[in-house]
């Protein structure tokens, strides 16, 4: 078989599968992320947990200085005690009046005292039943005091409101802190499940919505992702994507996403970074290995042969996801196109070429090297590979 210099390999582009995997940055997050703020102002007299500690609804996790909230609540006990001792009372005074009033009606019947006497003896049983009323409501108000108190000193214990993991402590013992206190006390995470931020383009998302028929079908309807971690490992669970923010981001141009993942083992950690990865089917494109592409100033180009066997520079566009082997042609190259595969640095615009099929050329590649090392051989090899 002769070998021509001007002889080179040619593909016709035609529709192909490819699985492919796009990569999505992503923050990581608890699914409950509770920031722990005191809501009265005061020293820190004593811290009851550790960075890293598991704790549950309810737990006590820092105390502020209270002497003045105990005083305030001795002080409005007392008056409900004293307040509830003019009600005895007043009640003892109610019912003597009462007793009075009853034998005043009686003997006023019986014709012993006039009008006068039982008028009397009514008004003193209706001024003992006001002071009743009276010593009620003040025994109200006090008791309103005395929650009010209690309620103020149960703010110096700073409760976990939800179970999770305490974050960091950025407080000691003797510092000053207040509602308004910025960082807050710590962060109570719960991490049995965590949520996975990550962002689409818009482009991504509407084609995502046509295809399921909707946002809430295609959130329903999304594949499994992965995760992988920070060092490069993959998170050995899948997670699901539960939710789609509603609003583009102007700035970006992506719609927000979240992926929520089991985190058993609690190898997750809220505030930790990594990458979402999705793996996506597609059933009909044009595939390009990258080694038939030539970049230059981060354009890519081919050499598309025309009917006259002259070949062209043509520039493509990619998708921007690859499997690190072969180019998604979105752009430059259409179905029947023919592009030369090998010794692109021997060509030029416009250089006119003998296309031979994939077939030869790797038989004539077989053939060389069956010959040896002789100056023929080396040359058609050096041709087709482009090696000067």
């Amino acid at each position: 078989m002769n070998f021509g210099d001007n002889e080179f390999p040619v593909q016709t582009v035609g529709a192909q599968s490819a699985a492919m995997q796009v990569t999505y940055p992503a923050t990581i997050k608890g699914v409950q992320d509770v920031e722990i703020r005191p809501k009265t102002s005061g020293f820190i007299t004593r811290i009851n947990v550790h960075e890293g500690q598991s704790v549950g609804a309810g737990q006590i996790l820092f105390v502020i200085d209270n002497e003045t909230y105990q005083a305030q609540v001795r002080q409005t006990q007392a008056a409900v005690n004293q307040a509830q001792a003019a009600i005895n009372t007043a009640e003892a005074q109610l019912n003597t009046a009462k007793l009075q009033y009853d034998n005043s009606v009686q003997l006023h019947a019986n014709g012993v005292i006039g009008d006068f006497e039982l008028q009397s003896s009514k008004n003193a049983y209706t001024s003992a039943q006001a002071q009743v009323n009276q010593a009620k409501a003040a025994l109200a108000q006090s008791q309103a005091a005395l929650a009010s108190a209690k309620e103020a000193l149960s703010f110096c214990y700073v409760k976990s409101p939800a179970s999770g993991v305490v974050g960091s402590l950025p407080y000691k013992v003797g510092a000053l802190v207040s509602a308004s206190s910025q960082p807050a006390l710590t962060t109570v995470s719960n991490i049995s499940a965590m949520e996975v931020f990550f962002s689409m383009t818009e482009k991504d998302v509407l084609e995502m919505t046509k295809s399921a028929g909707g946002l809430n079908a295609a959130v329903n309807n999304y594949p499994p992702v992965k995760l992988k971690l920070a060092d490069g490992s993959m998170y050995p669970y899948d997670g699901k994507v539960v939710k789609v923010s509603g609003v583009i981001e102007a700035s970006t141009g992506t719609v927000s996403m979240i992926a929520r993942f089991p985190n058993p083992e609690h190898l997750l950690k809220s505030g930790g970074s990594g990458s979402i990865v999705v793996h996506r089917e597609n059933n009909s494109v044009i595939l390009v290995p990258q080694s038939c592409v030539l970049e230059v100033q981060d354009k890519k180009f081919v050499f598309v042969l025309g009917a006259d066997n002259k070949v062209k520079y043509t520039e493509i566009t990619v998708d921007p996801q690859n499997d690190g082997s072969n180019y998604i042609v979105t752009g430059g190259l259409k179905m029947g196109d023919k592009y030369v595969t090998n010794g692109l640095t021997k060509l030029t615009d416009g250089m006119e070429i003998v296309p031979i099929t994939q077939e030869q050329y790797k038989k004539k590649i077989d053939e060389s090297s069956k010959i040896g090392t002789d100056g023929s051989a080396k040359g058609f090899v050096d041709a087709m590979t482009g090696k000067k």
